[in-house]
């Protein structure tokens, strides 16, 4: 296989990540083209807030969106007794649907030049020169194809998780937003994360590491919510992803270099995902641009140190029972420690 590239970089996977990264690829100077099997705008479960971080890098790419300002965090006992809010310095966040923001980067990329496959990505087959996929090839592929990455797993990058892996659930209800906060519920055995993502429209996702339980009784595990939906309408199907934790024994083999979940993941418990997975995205790109792909890895570490380490903080807490009920008391009695961990996130 040494027949010239199509375009300079292949994107396995058409989430925002996936066209973000496909998107700053063009603004480089590459020619770039998106692999991508669902028709556009692609969904999935996750709690739909942007961090102040993400709103930014998506203004920056000139990504315009619809949605509702959320000004910081609140965390909140399921039985609704205690809570502690905690604002961002500066500017809100933004709840936006995911579908939404799929849509205005699908909408960037087009304006961009970036091209369009719908197809499986398929083997990947790669030589000195360049990489091929879906019938396309490359000169580089950037894995941006989410927490079961395709292109991972033939690789051979996948290494065992955690003895309890975590999974997510997630529905939308119309209902008006109660609150311009995002609302963290604390259960004994999961977390509901209510996020407004429109004047009429709350999305409500549960974190756990118990699978197989019913969504709606999820919901009844958190009193206080569950009151607040009463009469609510619940708007499309439950979504489901996991298990949410991905280990990932290196992000660059040979041209292909991977991005976003496929590149490895914690938890969604801290809400970083989109603003990680742009600044991967970037940082993959300026190395590929500077011809040093195998700087890439130090990178990645770098853009992603402080999530690493702030999440698997949180998440070692919310995986101990005795710890995990005092999470909210802690948060009431030591408001600036919890100022300082939500802005620390933002």
């Amino acid at each position: 296989m040494t027949s010239a590239a199509d375009v300079d970089v292949v994107v396995a996977g058409g989430g925002p990540v996936g066209l973000a990264a496909a998107v700053l690829a063009t603004r480089a100077g590459l020619s770039a083209c998106v692999v991508e099997h669902r028709p556009p705008p692609v969904d999935k479960a996750c709690g739909e807030g942007l961090m102040p971080g993400a709103v930014r890098a998506l203004a920056a790419l000139g990504v315009v969106t619809s949605g509702r300002p959320f000004r910081g965090i609140r965390y909140v006992t399921a039985d609704g007794s205690r809570s502690a809010d905690a604002l961002f310095r500066g500017a809100p966040g933004m709840g936006v649907r995911r579908t939404e923001l799929a849509r205005g980067l699908a909408d960037r990329a087009e304006l961009a030049g970036v091209a369009h496959v719908q197809g499986v990505v398929g083997a990947v087959r790669q030589d000195r020169d360049g990489v091929e996929v879906a019938g396309v090839r490359g000169r580089w592929l950037l894995a941006a194809d989410g927490l079961h990455s395709v292109v991972r797993h033939q690789l051979g990058l996948e290494r065992p998780g955690r003895a309890h892996p975590r999974w997510g659930l997630r529905r939308h209800f119309a209902v008006t937003p109660w609150t311009d906060l995002v609302e963290v519920h604390w259960g004994a055995e999961a977390e509901a994360y209510v996020t407004p993502v429109g004047d009429g429209c709350v999305g409500v996702a549960v974190l756990t590491s118990r699978r197989g339980r019913p969504y709606d009784e999820w919901l009844d595990s958190f009193p206080s919510l569950r009151a607040r939906l009463r009469g609510a309408e619940p708007s499309g199907r439950v979504l489901g992803a996991g298990p949410l934790e991905q280990v990932v024994a290196r992000r660059v083999d040979g041209r292909v270099l991977l991005v976003g979940d496929a590149a490895g993941y914690v938890d969604a418990l801290t809400g970083e995902g989109v603003a990680l997975g742009l600044a991967q995205a970037t940082a993959a790109v300026a190395c590929i641009v500077a011809g040093r792909p195998l700087a890439y890895e130090g990178e990645w570490r770098r853009a992603t140190r402080r999530y690493r380490l702030l999440t698997r903080a949180v998440l070692g807490v919310a995986q101990q029972d005795r710890l995990r009920r005092a999470v909210v008391p802690a948060a009431v009695a030591l408001p600036a420690v919890y100022g300082v961990l939500v802005r620390a996130l933002a």
